[in-house]
């Protein structure tokens, strides 16, 4: 393991933290009833897989 490869894990971890709360807030506030909060919890889960795959496809990836 290099040196500049420890610090990473932890910083990309903080960022999907965040970006994992700000979604679920985002979704569960515009939810509509119990089963669309639900629903948007779990999308705030895997919001970044689709993130990456989007952004792969555009680039031609």
């Amino acid at each position: 393991m290099s040196k500049d490869s420890r610090g990473s894990a932890p910083v990309a971890g903080a960022v999907y933290g965040l970006g994992l709360i700000g979604a679920a807030v985002y979704y569960i506030s515009a939810a509509a009833s119990f089963w669309t909060g639900v629903l948007g919890f779990l999308k705030a889960i895997v919001w970044p897989a689709f993130l990456v795959y989007e952004a792969m496809k555009n680039l031609g990836m």
